[in-house]
């Protein structure tokens, strides 16, 4: 996996629930990325998993300007007085 953070949904599935771990560890012990939220079900015998990494996209507020700052997955950082504005 790149370090493109513009894709952040991931899938897991084995048969058994330590399978599915181990899967899943072995994904963080290679990419060395967290797991931000997981969801885990059973779908035709087997555990399933849904999981979003941690994005890379922060915004940043100066409490003293009420600047923000929104630093994308590319690593742009952009300045704005009104946060709306990020989103445009």
């Amino acid at each position: 996996m790149s370090d493109d953070n513009s894709h952040n949904l991931l899938y897991f599935e084995s048969p058994s629930m330590r399978g599915l771990y181990e899967c899943m560890e072995d994904w963080q012990n290679t990419y060395h990325k967290r797991l931000l939220s997981v969801s885990i079900q059973q779908d035709a015998g087997n555990f399933c998993c849904i999981a979003l990494t941690n994005a890379m996209e922060v915004l940043i507020r100066d409490i003293v300007s009420q600047h923000y700052a929104h630093v994308d997955g590319l690593g742009r950082l952009q300045v704005y007085a009104d946060p709306r504005k990020m989103y445009e």
